[in-house]
């Protein structure tokens, strides 16, 4: 019998039940009003008058009035290049003891952004928050005896000056709580090993070791640890080795691309469960079963404001325009794609992430992610997201028995003058690619009315390209590093384009 399990559920169930009543609208107007007050005093917050805005009757208004959106770029030019020197009080009091390296799915050069104290504290109590939300799945007492695969980047983080860096999920594995690693796999040794195809390796080889109730981790990079260890122990599934896996805790992308390919390498169903952990802080998780929506963190150091997501709003290179308007979680609403911007205990501040959400449910603050801003085909007036991309490959996996973990796509001009939408479809089934082409440009036409407009406009027609996935994980090899946080591009600008298919063309 469970009896250290049932003891923790017990635990999990009651202190779930005194947690209920959350006011997320008011829980985010108290974090801003915590947020300006401990950095008042900092470079930035003297340079803004924050001191000025929380005396005012509408410190939000003021606050979204008084700061310019922020990108990456835009921040780390003005303000954080000063803290990569040493400066104190920057963006927020005091320095960074860490910075968490994104490239995330745009570019080749390392983003640099803060982790400061308070940020690894209110990523821990949201992760703790989301262990007592496990009460709502109904899991066994057992599950809560068995260990966690978390397959992040590497935990052995690089000294610079006086910070260390690495990405997130190397940072938060690295500051683990004491009570959780006897459950923590692959474990601190094998955790370090930077280099990603080694690291694999050596879970192959200790996985029979382990009884794993849970992965955590993005989804592309999960489905080729679990084909490796498949393949190490000459398997029929996973559950041939792990019987009591019941839970797969998904991140940083849509999960519904990878779900018909990842259930293959199943033995039965098992819980999906999503996360949203990004490097500039932890933003929502699944709370509840009956929707795989995520909630808002609106409680735990991270302020959020809203830009509905319209093409007038958007600079090609995918930020906002600076009189973009936005609004607070008390006036989202449904139906109603939004450009996320965050502030934050790490000193980011009206930041753009570069996603966009959707509210599922206002009362719950519950989101789902519907695409990045710079994943918004646009070129010849289609505007096409990710998600109704992410529709259409599951469109396409249906029609054609098939699965297609990744893609990615163009709007380019071809030899004869003409815009076409061009596809590389990454799938290990021999598929007619003109059949394919047709299937997803009817399934868009129905699905988007602006894309069928420009169909019988500027948008000449569809080109796709069959190609195995290996060559997506292969691409992502050669220009970051595999594993990790590492995401492929979905939508190519020309030249990007043009890089790919010479690196195709070569594989």
């Amino acid at each position: 019998m469970a009896i250290l399990g049932n003891i923790i559920k017990g635990f999990i169930d009651v202190k779930e039940s005194f947690s209920s009543g959350h006011n997320p609208v008011e829980e985010q107007q108290a974090v801003l009003k915590k947020l300006l007050t401990k950095a008042k005093d900092t470079a930035f917050g003297k340079h803004y008058d924050f001191e000025s805005i929380l005396e005012s009757e509408e410190p939000a208004n003021v606050f979204a009035n008084k700061v310019p959106y922020f990108d990456y770029n835009k921040i780390q030019k003005e303000w954080w290049y000063r803290l990569q020197e040493g400066e104190e009080n920057v963006t927020w009091p005091g320095h960074p003891q860490y910075f968490a390296l994104s490239s995330g799915t745009t570019g080749n050069s390392s983003k640099r952004i803060p982790v400061t104290d308070d940020m690894i504290e209110a990523i821990k109590k949201t992760g703790i928050q989301q262990v007592f939300a496990l009460s709502n799945f109904d899991f066994p007492g057992d599950f809560f005896e068995k260990e966690i695969m978390m397959l992040g980047s590497s935990t052995e983080l690089k000294e610079n000056n006086d910070h260390l860096e690495g990405e997130i999920s190397g940072i938060s594995a690295s500051n683990i709580p004491f009570w959780f690693r006897s459950y923590y796999k692959p474990g601190e040794e094998i955790s370090k090993i930077d280099d990603w195809d080694a690291r694999v390796q050596r879970i192959a080889e200790n996985a029979e070791n382990w009884d794993i109730g849970a992965l955590s981790g993005i989804p592309s990079w999960i489905e080729l640890m679990l084909q490796k260890v498949i393949s190490h122990h000459k398997l029929n599934n996973i559950h041939d080795i792990w019987p009591n896996l019941q839970v797969y805790t998904s991140g940083g992308v849509a999960f519904g691309p990878y779900e018909k390919s990842f259930n293959a390498l199943m033995g039965h169903s098992i819980t999906v469960i999503d996360t949203y952990l990004a490097s500039e802080g932890f933003v929502a998780f699944q709370s509840r079963p009956e929707t795989d929506a995520m909630k808002l963190v609106t409680d735990e150091g991270v302020y959020f404001e809203f830009v509905p997501f319209k093409p007038e709003y958007i600079n090609d290179d995918g930020a906002l325009i600076t009189d973009a308007p936005s609004v607070t979680l008390k006036d989202v609403t449904l139906d109603q794609d939004y450009v996320l911007v965050m502030s934050t205990v790490s000193g980011a501040w009206r930041y753009e992430i570069g996603d966009t959400i959707a509210f599922t449910d206002v009362a719950r603050a519950e989101i789902k992610i519907t695409g990045r801003t710079k994943f918004f085909l646009n070129t010849v007036g289609s505007q096409l997201s990710v998600n109704k991309m992410d529709d259409a490959m599951k469109h396409l996996e249906a029609e054609f028995s098939t699965k297609i973990p990744e893609y990615t796509i163009c709007a380019k001009r071809c030899e004869d003058g003409e815009f076409y939408h061009c596809w590389y479809i990454g799938t290990e089934d021999d598929l007619n690619e003109a059949a394919i082409a047709e299937s997803l440009d009817n399934f868009l036409k129905e699905a988007n009315k602006n894309y069928k407009v420009a169909r019988s406009k500027a948008l000449k027609g569809v080109k796709v390209k069959r190609i195995i996935p290996s060559i997506f994980y292969e691409w992502s090899g050669a220009n970051k590093k595999k594993g990790g946080q590492v995401k492929m591009e979905r939508v190519m600008n020309e030249d990007k384009f043009e890089e790919w298919e010479q690196f195709v063309t070569e594989q």
